[in-house]
This record gives structure tokens, C-alpha cells and sequence, in this order.
């Protein structure tokens, strides 16, 4: 009779334990990989005070996914079409990040470059990412930070210049990646726009597997107007506009 006097008297001490835990711990905000703090209100106070030249911390990427190598090379697609829901500041982290982020202190990245001379340059145009102004901001890589450098709304004009694909205005934020030649032709003359024109590729796929993994949807756009989508950037004359990759969440 008393050993299950003990038993009993050992359950409820285990439930009133697991309650009290519940309790201290009903109000934690949970660990997640999404930007904290991302009600509409705490969206809207942020962006008001964004102007040209603000720069944005952005969410540390997670460098261990739960989706294999293998899942991601599986579901990789180009997709063409996107829903209107915003891309969330914390997935754009993470698509630049496999764009050109930093992976190791010698400052080595996510994508092979010849000589380590890294050519490339990220910059976004932003259609519709929570937290984020519309505009066209550039990656800073060393910081994991965007710069906001231009407030001009460009996507109807950008999809005009990328001969009519509207993908590139319906996107949440269309990744644009510039090659600056001289970084790498100075070490190795002309073979060097060949090393350039590889490490796209490389940068291309490692943007596309991600989004695959993120259950979003990108395509690699290489149809455009040169002279018009560089007019349309404005960044500057060293810089060759190499893909234009529109990153959306799936319909």
C-alpha cells in the first residue's frame, strides 16, 4: 500500500514541476530563424526612417539547414511565377548570404572566385520585403548588411528592360549580380573575364539551391537591355550587370 502511496504522491510532484516549467516559461519568445519583432507596426516605424544610404543589419544566416544537399538539388527549378506574400528579411538574409557570404576569417566565401580577386558585387531591388523600403540597396558583404543607395521604384521599368518578364516586378526582391572585370583581368588579362563569367555560375546555383531549400522561387535572367538596366541601377560604370535573378515565395 505504501509503495504506491510513493508512486502517487511521486506523479503529481512530476506534474506540478512540468506546470511551473509551462508557467515560467509560457511568455519566452521562441528561437527561430525569422527577424524578431516582425508585427506591422515594429515594420512601419522601421521603414519611415529609411533613407538613401541607411544601412540594415541583417539576421544572422543559418549555416546548418535541416534540407540535404541532396533535397535541394532535387527540388531545384527555375520558377517564373510568385505569390504577393513579402519575402521575410530574414530569407533575403539568407539568399545573400549564399550569394557571396563570408564563410571562414581569411574572408573566403560561399562561392568559389579565381585568385580570391572576388569580382562580384550583390545588389537588390526590393519590391516587396517585410522591413524593407522599396528601392535598390547593395550588399555589404563584410557587414551582412544591406545599404540602401537608391529610393526609386524601378521594378515595372526593370521587367521592362528584361524584354517584358514580369516575373522581375511580381518578385519580392530581384537579386542583381555586377561583375567588376578589373578585379580579376589585372591578375590574369583577358582569361580573366572567363574566371568572372564562371564564378556567376557558381553564385547563381548556390542562390537557386538555397531558394529551393527555402521552399521559394528564383530564375536565372540573363534577357535584358544591358545599356537600360544599367541606366536603370545607376551603380556606377565599373560595373558589368551580369544575371538578374527575381526571388518570390511560391504560389
Amino acid at each position: 500500500m505504501k509503495k504506491f502511496i510513493y508512486i502517487g504522491v511521486s506523479l503529481v510532484l512530476v506534474l506540478a514541476v512540468v506546470l511551473v516549467v509551462r508557467m515560467l516559461f509560457s511568455n519566452a519568445t521562441p528561437v527561430t530563424n525569422e527577424v524578431q519583432g516582425n508585427t506591422p507596426e515594429a515594420y512601419v516605424a522601421e521603414v519611415a526612417q529609411q533613407n538613401q544610404g541607411t544601412m540594415i543589419t541583417l539576421p544572422r544566416p543559418v549555416t546548418d539547414g535541416r534540407m540535404s544537399l541532396e533535397r535541394a538539388l532535387t527540388l531545384r527549378r527555375s520558377i517564373r511565377s510568385y505569390s504577393d506574400q513579402p519575402l521575410t528579411l530574414a530569407e533575403l538574409s539568407q539568399i545573400l548570404w549564399s550569394g557571396q557570404g563570408i564563410t571562414n576569417e581569411r574572408g573566403f566565401r560561399t562561392a568559389p572566385s579565381a585568385g580570391a580577386t572576388f569580382p562580384l558585387e550583390l545588389y537588390v531591388v526590393v519590391n516587396n520585403v517585410q522591413g524593407l523600403r522599396k528601392g535598390i540597396y547593395h550588399y555589404q558583404i563584410r557587414e551582412h548588411a544591406l545599404r540602401l543607395v537608391d529610393t526609386r521604384q524601378i521594378e515595372r521599368d526593370l521587367a521592362r528592360a528584361s524584354l517584358g518578364q514580369t516575373m522581375v516586378s511580381e518578385a519580392g526582391a530581384v537579386i542583381v549580380i555586377a561583375a567588376i572585370m578589373e578585379r580579376t583581368t589585372r591578375r590574369y588579362g583577358d582569361r580573366g573575364v572567363r574566371y568572372v563569367y564562371n564564378e556567376v555560375g557558381h553564385v547563381g546555383q548556390n542562390i537557386h539551391l538555397q531558394a529551393a531549400a527555402l521552399n521559394l522561387g528564383t530564375v536565372v535572367i540573363g534577357a535584358f537591355r544591358d545599356d537600360e538596366v544599367h541606366n536603370l541601377l545607376n551603380i556606377g560604370e565599373q560595373y558589368v550587370v551580369v544575371y538578374l535573378m527575381p526571388v518570390g515565395k511560391t504560389r
